[in-house]
C-alpha cells in the first residue's frame, strides 16, 4: 500500500481561490471503515430478510420472496435517482451523508419491528396445519416505513462510495492513479467481507439466539460508519456537482430531433473546450441520426470562444458519440442483467430448500442456519478473482495478446454459461433432494413446510460456488465495461446503470414468481412452489430459469457480435499526430 507523498494543490476552474489538498490514503481509514461498518449494517439487515418475513411475520413463503425481491429492485433502482440528485445538486458528500442517516434510523426501525411485540403478529404454533395470524396494516405500515428508509440509504450510497473514496487521489500523479487503483480492490474486498460476515455471524446471531439483539448489530454497526465517516469531514476532498449525464443525454436527443429534416451534408460542429476533461471520441457510423444534433446551420449562434450560445438548439460531435455510447451499451446491459434473476433464485429459494434438508455438520448438533448457505456463493466469488487475475489472465494473455487476456464481453458470455450450467444443477439437486424427503425417513419436520429431507445440505453448495464465480466473471466483468465504455463524465451513471440492471431482475424476479405460481396452482401437476417444497415440483422451475438463461445468452452472443467498443482519439506528442485507440 503506497501513501501519497505530496498534497497536491489545484485551483478550481469556478473558483481561483478555491483549492483542492488531495490526502489520498491519510483519509483512507475513515472511508474504509465506514465502509466496512456501513456494508455490515446494510447487508446485516437485509441478507436474512427472507427468513425474517417467514419467521417473524408469518408470510408465506413466495409471499416473502416476492417482498425481498421488490425491495432490493427497488433499492437498486433508487440508485439512479441518487446518481442524477448527486450529479445534479448535492454531491457526493452531501448525498452520502443523507444517505448514511437514512441508513441508521432505517436499521433502529427494522430492529424494533422485533424488539416491540406490538409492531409483529404473534408467533405461530409448529404444529402442521396450524393457522397462523398474518401481520395487521399498521404492522406492515411500519416494517415497510424501515424498508422505505433502507432503500434511501442503499440507494444513495451505492452509486456514491466507489466514486467517492477516488476522489481523495489526485489521478493526475502516478501516486494517485496506483491510489485509486488499490482503493477499487480495498473496496471489493470491504464488500464482500461484509457479506461474509453478515452470512455467518449476524445470521447465526438472528436465526439461533436473538432476532432483537441480530438486528441490533446492523443498527449499532451503521451508528459507527456514521461516527467514523463524520470524523473525516474535514478532511475529504468533496467535489462539487457537475450535472448530470442525463442532462446531456436528453439535449442531444432533442436537438436531433429538431434537425430530423436536415441532411448529413455541410458543416459538423466539432467544439472542444479548453477545460474539457473527458477522452476525445472519434466518429462512429452507428446511429446516424444523432448525428443530425451536429449540424451547424446559419441560425445556430455561437460565443466568442467557439462555444455555443443556445445549447438546446446545436450540440458537438463529442457530445453526440458520448450519447452513442450509452445507446450502443443498451442491448448488453438488458442482457447482462438478466444474469441476476438465476442469481436471485440462489439466494432465496436455496435457502428454503436448506430448512427442508440436513443442515448438521457431521454427528453433531450444529446447524448451519439457512441463510449462511449463501456464504459459499460470496466464497466462490472471492477465491475465483486472484485465480482469474494471476493465473488465467497471464495465460490468456499469450494466446490473445490483450493485457486483460480476454475482452469484456467474453468474461461476461462466460459468467452467463456457468450461470446456466448452475441452475441445471440446482434442478438436479432439488430433484434427488425431494426423492429422499418422500422415499425415506424424514429428519423432522420443518415449522409450517413439511418434512425435512435426509439428503446434507452440503449438496447445496456446488450450485452455489458455481453462481459464484460466474458473478465473479458476468458481474465484476459488468462492472469493468460500464466503466471503460461510458465516458469519464458518466461513469457515476455507469455504476448506477449496474445496479438498476440488478433491480430489473429482482423485479422480473417476482413477476416470474407470481406468474408460476397462479399459473400452476391450478394445474393437473400441482403447485410447483407450494410452502412445502416436497409437496412442490420446484425442479420444474429451476428447469424454466435455466431455459430462459440460455435464450438470453444466444441474445448476449448476438448482441456482442454487433458491439464496437469505444474508439478514443490519443495523441502522439513526439509527432502531434493523433491515432484511434479501442477501449
Amino acid at each position: 500500500m503506497e501513501v501519497e507523498k505530496t498534497e497536491k494543490k489545484i485551483t478550481w476552474e469556478e473558483d481561483d481561490e478555491s483549492k483542492i489538498i488531495y490526502r489520498g490514503w491519510k483519509v483512507m481509514p475513515f472511508i474504509i471503515g465506514n465502509e466496512t461498518f456501513e456494508k455490515l449494517g446494510i447487508v446485516g439487515s437485509s441478507s436474512n430478510l427472507v427468513i425474517y418475513l417467514t419467521t417473524v411475520f408469518n408470510m408465506k413463503s413466495i409471499t416473502a420472496a416476492k417482498v425481498v425481491n421488490i425491495y432490493a429492485g427497488t433499492s437498486n433502482f433508487g440508485t439512479i435517482v441518487a446518481a442524477f440528485l448527486c450529479d445534479s445538486y448535492f454531491g457526493r458528500y452531501k448525498t452520502l451523508s443523507i444517505a448514511m442517516i437514512a441508513c441508521f434510523l432505517g436499521s433502529v426501525a427494522m430492529d424494533l419491528t422485533a424488539v416491540i411485540t406490538q409492531l409483529h403478529p404473534a408467533k405461530c404454533a409448529k404444529e402442521i396445519g396450524s393457522v397462523c395470524k398474518g401481520p395487521s396494516i399498521g404492522q406492515i405500515t411500519f416494517l415497510a416505513g424501515a424498508m422505505v428508509l433502507l432503500v434511501v440509504g442503499a440507494g444513495g450510497i451505492r452509486p456514491c462510495n466507489l466514486p467517492f473514496g477516488a476522489d481523495q487521489f489526485d489521478p493526475k500523479t502516478k501516486e494517485g492513479k496506483r491510489g485509486i487503483e488499490s482503493f477499487f480492490n480495498w473496496y471489493f474486498f470491504t464488500f464482500t467481507f461484509a457479506q461474509m460476515v453478515s452470512l455467518t455471524i449476524i445470521v447465526y446471531v438472528q436465526s439461533n439466539v436473538s432476532w432483537s439483539i441480530g438486528l441490533a448489530i446492523p443498527a449499532i454497526l451503521m451508528l459507527l460508519g456514521c461516527i467514523i465517516f463524520f470524523a473525516g469531514s474535514k478532511l475529504y476532498v468533496k467535489v462539487k456537482p457537475s450535472g448530470s449525464p442525463i442532462h446531456s443525454i436528453t439535449r442531444v436527443i432533442v436537438v436531433a430531433i429538431k434537425k430530423r429534416r436536415l441532411n448529413l451534408v455541410g458543416s459538423m460542429y466539432n467544439h472542444i473546450a479548453k477545460d474539457f476533461k473527458n477522452s476525445k471520441l472519434s466518429h462512429t457510423e452507428q446511429f446516424r441520426l444523432l448525428d443530425k444534433a451536429a449540424i451547424q446551420t446559419p441560425e445556430d449562434k455561437l460565443n466568442i470562444d467557439g462555444s455555443l450560445a443556445e445549447p438546446w438548439n446545436l450540440c458537438s460531435m463529442q457530445q453526440v458519440e458520448e450519447v452513442k455510447c450509452v445507446i450502443r451499451v443498451l442491448p448488453v446491459w438488458l442482457s447482462a442483467a438478466l444474469f441476476y434473476v438465476a442469481y436471485i433464485q440462489q439466494t432465496t429459494y436455496t435457502i428454503f430448500q436448506s430448512l427442508q434438508s440436513d443442515r448438521h455438520l457431521g454427528s453433531g448438533s450444529f446447524q448451519i442456519p439457512p441463510a449462511t448457505y449463501t456464504v459459499f456463493l460470496m466464497l466462490g466469488m472471492t477465491i475465483f478473482i486472484p485465480i482469474y487475475d494471476r493465473l488465467l489472465v497471464p495465460f490468456l494473455r499469450k494466446y490473445t495478446g490483450r493485457d486483460s487476456g480476454i475482452t469484456q464481453l467474453q468474461r461476461v458470455g462466460a459468467g452467463l454459461f456457468l450461470c446456466i450450467t448452475s441452475m441445471m444443477m440446482s434442478a438436479t439437486v432439488e430433484q434427488h433432494r425431494r426423492t429422499v424427503a418422500l422415499t425415506r425417513p424424514p429428519l423432522g419436520f420443518a415449522p409450517r413446510k413439511g418434512a425435512i429431507s435426509s439428503m446434507s445440505g452440503m449438496w447445496l453448495i456446488p450450485q452455489l460456488v458455481l453462481m459464484g464465480v460466474g458473478d465473479a466473471l458476468a458481474g465484476v466483468g459488468q462492472m469493468e465495461f460500464y466503466y471503460k465504455q461510458f465516458p469519464e463524465n458518466m461513469r457515476s451513471f455507469a455504476g448506477s446503470l449496474y445496479y438498476c440492471g440488478i433491480g430489473l431482475a429482482s423485479y422480473l424476479s417476482s413477476f416470474l414468481l407470481s406468474a408460476v405460481h397462479d399459473i400452476t396452482e391450478g394445474s393437473l401437476g400441482g403447485k410447483w412452489l407450494p410452502e412445502d417444497l416436497n409437496k412442490g415440483r420446484l425442479e420444474y422451475f429451476y428447469y424454466l430459469v435455466a431455459g430462459m438463461m440460455t435464450i438470453n445468452f444466444v441474445y448476449f452472443l448476438l448482441v456482442s457480435h454487433w458491439y464496437r467498443y469505444k474508439d478514443v482519439v490519443a495523441m502522439d506528442k513526439s509527432c502531434g499526430e493523433f491515432d484511434k485507440v479501442s477501449v
